[in-house]
């Protein structure tokens, strides 16, 4: 059963109030435990990507290859446009494991990543992880998930996919 990220138990939600602040409460949702998931379990998660995410994301990785920020030179290349740093793909997808595994999660231990389309300013990916092997690890109180992804943009082409292992707890951790 494919379950969206945020999507969930209200039992699990976790509401934290910033009553001193004056601000509106923010709901937390918990992850999900290393003892709540099975072996072929997939969860997904999309988001639009803008004009904003390629500038700030240029800034950040430091990262100014012309075909990612010159529009002029990137129309002159086979993609036609400029496109996102393969690297920024890869971090959308690691984000929607990061997400599901949020207050679980330990540590990320492995992401490997194959790039197969160019990702443009103006498209929606879809990306969409499965449970593919489970390690248990009793002395770290969960096991180690490993995960196999795939992201596609709103044409349904796939444009990465993805290998991860994550070292997830039985509880959320405090």
């Amino acid at each position: 059963r494919e379950q969206q990220v945020g999507e969930g138990d209200p039992q699990r939600q976790r509401d934290a109030e910033l009553s001193s602040t004056g601000a509106a409460a923010v709901t937390v949702f918990a992850g999900k435990a290393y003892d709540e998931i099975r072996v072929g379990e997939s969860f997904s998660d999309q988001v639009t990507l803008t004009e904003t995410h390629l500038v700030v994301s240029a800034s950040l990785f430091g990262d100014f290859h012309p075909v990612h920020v010159y529009e002029r030179f990137a129309a002159t290349t086979r993609f036609g446009t400029r496109i996102f740093h393969g690297y920024f793909t890869s971090s959308v997808m690691a984000a929607v494991a990061g997400n599901f595994f949020s207050g679980t999660g330990v540590a990320y231990l492995e992401h490997a990543c194959r790039f197969h389309a160019a990702v443009k300013p103006g498209d929606t990916v879809t990306t969409q992880w499965t449970i593919a092997a489970m390690t248990d690890k009793p002395h770290h109180g969960g096991g180690i998930v490993s995960l196999a992804g795939t992201c596609r943009n709103q044409d349904d082409a796939v444009v990465a996919e993805a290998e991860a292992k994550i070292l997830v707890s039985n509880k959320p951790l405090t």
